[in-house]
């Protein structure tokens, strides 16, 4: 005897997504903050692996502009108006040649983000 369920209602849909979504928001919290100890511990030396991964750091780089030696050298509108959009704003407005290039170049400051990567053990 095949007894069918009937389909849960939009009511019911809505309360489980509410559910998975709280849930999720909390492991992610969660995740950030033990990730935020563990890049902490690896920067300061330690090491990190369990019997599956190994913990790792990427470093990435990207390049900023100081505002405040921006302003100096390209005025405050120029600063106005690159702070508001980003890096890729300043670059466009130096190769339009609102700018100039080899100035904004030499304003340039590399910054480094570390991630955590967790690469898997091989047996």
């Amino acid at each position: 005897m095949d007894h069918d369920l009937p389909a849960p209602g939009l009511n019911d849909l809505l309360e489980r997504y509410a559910v998975l979504r709280d849930t999720l928001q909390g492991l992610e919290l969660e995740k950030e903050e033990l990730g935020k100890q563990i890049k902490a511990a690896l920067l300061a030396g330690d090491h990190a692996e369990t019997d599956l991964y190994r913990a790792e750091l990427k470093v990435s780089r990207r390049l900023e502009y100081p505002l405040d030696r921006f302003r100096e050298v390209f005025g405050d509108a120029a600063a106005l108006e690159a702070a508001t959009i980003d890096r890729r704003k300043a670059e466009a407005l130096a190769k339009a040649g609102d700018l100039d290039a080899a100035q904004l170049r030499n304003l340039a400051v590399r910054k480094e983000v570390h991630s955590l990567h967790l690469v898997p053990k091989t047996s």
